[in-house]
Parts: C-alpha cells; structure tokens; sequence
C-alpha cells in the first residue's frame, strides 16, 4: 500500500469518526431535551394528580356530610336519612313510663257543666212502674267534649240622657267596642294563634274560623289587619323584653335566613331561658348586630357559633359545643382522626361531670379537677397536631394571605385559640354546654318559611318577629301562647319580671 492511499483510508476513517461523534452529539442533545420534556410533564401530572385527589377529597366529604356531623339542618338529608346517631350512652331504663312515673289520664270532674239523668221507669223482670221509687245509688259517666262552637254575639248599649240644663250625657262604651260592629278580643286573639303560632297561611286560618265559629264574613284583609294591630300593642311588651335580655349575664345569639320582599334578609334571635327577643335585618354580620342594639354594650357571657363577628364584641364567648361535636363526628368517622375520637370522648365526660356536680348542688367543680381536665384537653389537641403535621410551603413559592389548611387543621387551631370559650361551661355553671336553646327559638322560623315560603313586606316580617318573640317568652314562663295572645286583645299583654332570665 501506498502512501497516499494510507492516507486516503485514514482520512475516510476520521471522517466516519466525525460523523459518528456528531450523530452522537444530536442523539445526546435530544435525549436531554426529551428528558427534561419528561421531567416538566411528570411534574404537571404529579401536580394535577395533587389536585384533583385533593378534588375528590372535598366532594367525597361534601357527599359524606349530613345533619349528624355537619351544621347543615336536618330537612337537606332529604328522604335518604342518615341512621339515628346519639354522642349519649345507652341508658339502662327500660323504654317507657319509668316507676313511679306521674301518668296522665282523662279524669273525672266533681262539677261537670251539665248533668243528663237517665231514670229507671219501670221493672225489667215484672214490668211495675218505678216512677216513685227513690234511687238506691246513682252511677256516674262523664263525656268531655266541645262546646257547639258559634260565636256569641254582645249588645253594648250605651244610654243617652238629656240633663234639665239641656245637656245631652252620652254613656262610654268599652275599648272593645270602638265601631258598631267589629270582632272581640277572644276571636282577635284565636286568629293570630292560628296564623302567628301554629303557622298556618291566612286562607286556611280564614276557613277554620268561618267553619268552626260562622265567621262568614271572615277575610284574609280582616286577619292581616288584626297581625297590625297586635303587633303595635305589643311595642312597649318587646322593648321591655329587650331592655331585661340585654341585661342578663348569659345570652345565646344565633340567625338564619329568610326572605321578605323577594330578597335574603337575617332573622336573629336573642334569648335566653326565660326570654326570647328576635330581629330581622337585611345584613348577617356586624351592621345588623350593631343596629341591633344588643352587643355593642353587652357585658355578659355571649354563647354562640364560630361565626367570627361575634368576636367582634368586648364581650365573654362560649362556643357551642353541639357544633364542635359534629365535625368532630365528621372528622373521626369519614377521616379516621383519631384525636377527634378521643376529644368527642372528653367533651361528653366534662358535660358529664358538670351535670354531676350541679345535680349535687355544688357551685364548681374543684380547682384541682379543673386542671387535669385542662391538661388532657390540651394532650389531645397536640396529638392531633402530631397526627395533622402542617404541610411547608415549596421553596421560594410566595404566596399572599393565609394558606389554605385540611378540615383538622382548622378545628385544631379553634380548640387551641379558643379554649376558654369552649370550656366556658366547666368554670361556670351558668353557661350551657350548647347553643340549642337559640336554635330551637329559631326553629318555627324555618317551618313558617317551609310553609309559607316568604314575607311579602319587611313589615310583615318585623310584625311576626314581634309577636312570635312575645309568644315565646310567654310560652318559656308558663304561659299558654293563646291565652297570651288573647291578653294582647284585652288591654292586659304578659310582661316577664325583671331578672326572670
């Protein structure tokens, strides 16, 4: 071989060589940039598989949630209704009239309206008149039965005499007669209980007052107009009401929607065990409770929900605990929480333990006690952060405001930040463990927006407010709601003694 063609093959060869190296140079830049190409889609995925687990998450405990373990009411369960679940023990009385137990039963009364004889005219076995034959014992029935129900009609007549002076002296006529002709205070009294209490629309009431009592001439107009006037007989009853809830030392407050005018509006209720004062405002928050009157200057122990502009007020607060207690429901039974089981658990044995000691007639619980509770209080409440460690935010990810945080999370933070309010019911026994009396005065709201739908005026509203909170109080001091309402018509309206609370 030559010389040049040695090198003819050589440079053939390092040609090649060339090629090779830069065919593997292409191949080298492409897997680097199919790699990185991988590496973002992987982590895009891994980031929308994130979310959209997060997604599930949140919808499978929208589905889970009900009545039992959530603050959404009993009525959006539906016809598919959760199984009844109690936080109580099981008690070991039977079912049942215990014994000893005072029954009810329809008696006998010594003087009985009217009396019917059934006499004894003749023998059965011979036929001998009977007639003159004195009775050797009488035996006694009675039926209990209604009245035949018409209206009883009274004629006021008022005379007129002319003096020798040539004055003529007319009579006065009594402040249920203002008209020649109108419906007497009973009547008056009987519709608003029907329409205001047992809720039940203007058509109806108007039927069953033309049917029960011929009240032909009975109209819808006419009831309406008799809601006006109880309403405005009742405004120094309610400011009274108001004056003596605002001064008492525990009071629960709570609201709910309902609409008047074809718009959302608020109904609040502030109550207490004795009394009942309701307020309906256009806004939920601190504007109506500010226009309210009440908490602004409250002094006393509020007991609420965690609605935060409650914590608005320079006040005392006690949370209430049926709430807590569903969504630590919630959490045990959908997220497998163990803490939450545990402060369920803890909750139930305080609730228990207060109601020992007031049962006992002991004003607190010992000091001592006081702070083993606390402490096993406070265990739970780290256990559950151990169990819900707080996720760190990415590296060099900034984010504005507060970062969004899981169901446990948030409810760990509100037993730690609020424990007094939570355990308010344990250092006095004044407070209650939960809130259920507010939302028990507000329950007959949500059935009149059940049955009716809404108010057509913000005064309709405000009226039935009015009259179903003077109702109420009424009702909490033994009062019966018609007998009440009929005292309205009579000049003669219940007012609670100061310091009935």
């Amino acid at each position: 071989m030559t010389r040049e063609e040695a090198q003819a093959i050589y440079r053939a060869g390092e040609e090649t060589v060339v090629r090779v190296l830069v065919d593997l140079s292409v191949r080298v830049d492409q897997l680097t940039a199919d790699f990185v190409l991988l590496k973002a889609e992987n982590l895009a995925l891994r980031v929308e598989c994130g979310t959209l687990r997060e997604r599930v998450h949140t919808l499978e405990g929208q589905v889970a949630k009900d009545s039992s373990n959530s603050h959404k009411p009993p009525s959006s369960d539906g016809l598919a209704k959760p199984s009844p679940k109690s936080l109580r023990a099981p008690s070991q009385r039977p079912s049942g009239g215990q014994l000893g137990h005072a029954g009810h039963t329809l008696r006998m009364v010594e003087t009985p309206d009217r009396i019917v004889t059934h006499r004894v005219q003749r023998c059965s076995a011979c036929g001998q008149s009977l007639d003159t034959v004195q009775p050797a014992r009488v035996e006694r029935r009675q039926v209990h039965d209604l009245p035949e129900p018409k209206l009883e009609i009274t004629e006021h007549q008022a005379e007129i005499k002319t003096c020798s002076c040539g004055c003529v002296n007319r009579a006065t006529f009594p402040p249920e007669a203002p008209a020649p002709v109108q419906y007497g205070p009973r009547l008056k009294g009987t519709a608003v209980y029907l329409s205001q209490y047992q809720l039940l629309p203007f058509e109806r009431t108007s039927e069953i007052l033309r049917d029960l009592h011929g009240c032909e001439s009975f109209s819808q107009g006419t009831l309406a107009n008799f809601h006006v006037d109880c309403a405005a007989r009742l405004e120094p009853t309610e400011a009274a009401i108001l004056k003596q809830v605002a001064a008492s030392p525990v009071v629960g407050f709570d609201e709910t929607g309902v609409r008047a005018s074809g718009s959302l509006h608020w109904l609040h209720t502030v109550c207490t065990k004795a009394l009942t004062w309701y307020y309906a405002h256009k806004k939920r928050g601190t504007q109506a409770m500010d226009a309210a009157g009440i908490l602004p200057t409250f002094q006393g122990c509020a007991i609420h929900d965690f609605w935060k502009p409650y914590f608005s007020y320079d006040c005392q607060h006690a949370l209430c605990n049926a709430h807590l207690l569903r969504e630590l429901v919630f959490l045990h039974e959908q997220e497998n929480q163990t803490w939450a089981k545990a402060m369920i658990d803890h909750l139930l044995a305080i609730k228990n333990a207060v109601a020992t000691a007031r049962s006992a007639n002991f004003q607190a619980i010992p000091d001592t006690e006081k702070v083993l509770i606390h402490a096993r209080y406070n265990r739970i409440v780290n256990e559950g952060y151990t169990e819900n460690p707080r996720a760190e935010p990415p590296s060099g990810l900034k984010r504005r405001g507060r970062r969004k945080q899981s169901k446990a999370l948030n409810l760990l933070d509100r037993f730690r930040e609020h424990s007094q309010s939570i355990l308010a019911f344990l250092y006095d026994f004044a407070v209650p463990f939960d809130n259920n009396q507010s939302e028990r005065d507000l329950r007959m709201m949500k059935v009149r927006q059940k049955i009716s739908g809404t108010f057509r005026s913000l005064d309709a509203l405000k009226n039935f407010c009015r009259i179903r909170g003077y109702v109420s109080t009424a009702r909490k001091n033994s009062l019966t709601a018609l007998d009440a309402l009929r005292r309205i018509f009579l000049g003669d309206p219940f007012l609670p003694t100061p310091n009935s609370s």
